[in-house]
Parts: C-alpha cells; sequence; structure tokens
C-alpha cells in the first residue's frame, strides 16, 4: 500500500513553516489519538501517520530529503534518511504534547505553589502623587489551620497512593507508544486522605476574606502594579502561597488632568484680565499659587508651573503643571455694562480688526479661500 502526501496528511502547504506544522500535527493527532477514539480500529494507523509525517517535516534535512526525493528520500531501507521509528517519536510526541500528557499538568504528587491573585486599587490623584498607605479586604484560600494543611483529620495523616506509588502519574501503553495521565486515583496528589478534616472536607484550604495593608508609594500611575508576596492563595497539600498584585487606578480628578509626571489643569479669567493683565490665584496639589497673566492674553495660552507636576515612582525629575487659559464671556451684563461695551466698540472704528488678531487673520485667510476659487 502506497503512502500519502506527508503535507497531506497533516493538511498543510509545502510552504508551510515549522510552527503551522505543529499546530497541525497536534490537531490532528488529538483527533486521532487511541485513547479517544478505542471503538475505531483504523484510529491508531491515523496517529501513526500523522506522527511519522511530523517526525520527517519538522526535521529540516529530512524535509529538505522528503520534498527532493520523496518517500525514498527518508526510507532507511532505500538508502534515505533515519526514517521513524528510529527512537525518537516518544520524544516528538512529548515535545508537542507534553503541557495536555503530563507534562504541563499537576505533575509529581507533592505540595503545588498557590495560585497568584489580583486586585484592582483605586486612588485618588492625590495619593498617587502623594503616596499612601491603604487597607483593603481581599477574599482568598489559605492553609486549613485544624489540619495544618495536610487535609487529614487532627490525629490521622495521608498515605502512599497504592496506584500511582505516591508519584501522582501513571503512564498506559498504547502499542509501541507510552502515554503519562493524572493518577485517577489520588488525582495527582500522590497520597490518599481516608480520614478527610471536617473543617476543610480533605482540601487543606479553607476560604477566607484576609485585611491587608497596601503602601502605595508616591509617583504611582494607573497600570502600575505593587506585588504582595505570599499574599496570594495558598497552595495545594502545603505548599507555598501565592502573591498578591495590587493593580493601581488613578481616579478621574475635577481639576486635573495627568500625563505621565505632568498635571494640566485649565484657568478661566475675565475679558478685563485678558486684556489688561492681573495676578490669578491657580490650584496646585499642594496649595494655590499666584500666576501672573501679562495683557493682550490669548485663550488657550499655557503658563508652566515648573515643579508643581509629579515626581515619577521610578526615579527622575519632577513634572510640571501647565495651566491652560480660557477666557470667559461676560454674561449676564446691566445696561451700564453694556452701554460701556458698545461705546468701546465704537472706539475700535473701522481699523477695529488689528485690535483681533487672531480674527482679523481668520478673516483674512476666507478672504485668500475664495479670491483662490475664483481666479
Amino acid at each position: 500500500m502506497s503512502k500519502r502526501d506527508y503535507y497531506e496528511v497533516l493538511g498543510v502547504d509545502k510552504n508551510a513553516d515549522e510552527k503551522e506544522i505543529k499546530k497541525a500535527y497536534r490537531r490532528v493527532a488529538m483527533k486521532y489519538h487511541p485513547d479517544r477514539n478505542p471503538d475505531d480500529p483504523d484510529a491508531d494507523e491515523k496517529f501513526k501517520e500523522a506522527s511519522e509525517a511530523y517526525e520527517i517535516l519538522s526535521d529540516a534535512e529530512k524535509r529538505q530529503a522528503y520534498n527532493q526525493y520523496g518517500h525514498a528520500g527518508v526510507d532507511p531501507q532505500m538508502g534515505g534518511g533515519a526514517g521513524f521509528g528510529g527512537g525518537s517519536f516518544s520524544d516528538i510526541f512529548g515535545d508537542v504534547f507534553g503541557d495536555i500528557f503530563g507534562g504541563g499538568g499537576r505533575g509529581p504528587g507533592g505540595p503545588q505553589r498557590g495560585a497568584d491573585l489580583r486586585y484592582t486599587l483605586e486612588v485618588s490623584l492625590e495619593n498617587a502623587v502623594k503616596g499612601t498607605t491603604v487597607e483593603i479586604r481581599v477574599p482568598t484560600l489559605v492553609h486549613c489551620e485544624t489540619c495544618d494543611g495536610s487535609g487529614a483529620k487532627p490525629g490521622s495523616k495521608p498515605t502512599t497512593c497504592g496506584t500511582c506509588g505516591g508519584v501522582g502519574q501513571v503512564r498506559m501503553q498504547q502499542g509501541f507508544f507510552q502515554v503519562q495521565q493524572t493518577c485517577p486515583n489520588c488525582h495527582g496528589r500522590g497520597t490518599i486522605i481516608s480520614d478527610p478534616c471536617d473543617d476543610c472536607h480533605g482540601e487543606g484550604r479553607v476560604e477566607k476574606t484576609k485585611t491587608l495593608s497596601v503602601k502605595v508609594p508616591p509617583g504611582v500611575d494607573t497600570g502600575d502594579r505593587i506585588r504582595l508576596g505570599g499574599e496570594g492563595e495558598a497552595g495545594a497539600d502545603g505548599g507555598p502561597s501565592g502573591d498578591l498584585f495590587v493593580q493601581i487606578s488613578v481616579k478621574q480628578h475635577p481639576i486635573f488632568e495627568r500625563d505621565g509626571k505632568h498635571l494640566y489643569c485649565e484657568v478661566p479669567i475675565t475679558y478685563v484680565d485678558a486684556a489688561l493683565g492681573g495676578e490669578l490665584e491657580v490650584p496646585t496639589l499642594d496649595g494655590r499659587v499666584k500666576l501672573k497673566v501679562p495683557y493682550e492674553t490669548q485663550t488657550g495660552k499655557l503658563f508652566r508651573l515648573r515643579g508643581k507636576g509629579v515626581k515619577p515612582v521610578r526615579g527622575g525629575s519632577v513634572g510640571d503643571l501647565l495651566c491652560r487659559v480660557v477666557v470667559e464671556t461676560p454674561v449676564n451684563l446691566s445696561k451700564r455694562q453694556k452701554e460701556l461695551l458698545e461705546e468701546f466698540a465704537d472706539t475700535l472704528g473701522e481699523g477695529g480688526k488689528s485690535h483681533s488678531p487672531r480674527q482679523s487673520s481668520w478673516f483674512e485667510g476666507v478672504k485668500n479661500f475664495f479670491d483662490d476659487m475664483t481666479s
């Protein structure tokens, strides 16, 4: 019986890279693995066929020989390459499926490290900039104090699993191939608890809400993380606890916006102060400071207050506070105020546009635009 093309077996193109070939083999091998198809007599042959194809196509030298000479180039009986069955098959399968069949699971019996936890902590901008200490409550799993994490009732202790001999895994034979799986009797623990603890029911861990004190350093920003070692979930079978990662989220501030180490804010000023100049009090995170506004100040002008920003948590110079001026149009004018404004408008005369530089340049731009269209 002639062999099928290896690329056809895996369902990949001849230009497929190593990653695509590995992914394709994994898909086909999972589909036809004998353990998954106990009632299909053809599954074992298809599984071997896929493994043979992967062994050749995953090796650069064998793949080159196959591409050039076909099956004859890799058949040892015809002077080709090492061929299939040279003792590397189990290594190939373990490389691709090690994380499923024993390689990435619970592993041998014994203590297991607990899971890491994440907690999102919202802080105000003031506390993010200056630092603070906050108490948080975190629901987690802790070692059972009654059995000291063993899972067995006090006065008793777990016994070694007779199925796996305490290893936590067993090997299953499929023809010439061995598959390592989690022990079905002890579920990977390596031990059997015949008399479980009444408080944790043999788990060795119980749920508890812990109150922790978190020191937030000055300068943190949204996305920064604070690691609290050993404050995650307790490990199984008396294993060490994982870590707790506190994720910082800075609340929106009613006045300031933050961009890295700099702060921004808008400062409203009156029409008179913008035209004649003046001195204003502006807020900072350290209190109020005086800001001198020169005459003829326009909306949008930025004033920089050096050293009034944020000192980065990882070091570096302190940022600045940048104040953007917004000129407010007077409202609710009295009759006398309107008269004064009308008198002021009259004094501008025909050359009044020169007193409004932005308006003058805008009208000039409009004029040039229509001149270009009609020319």
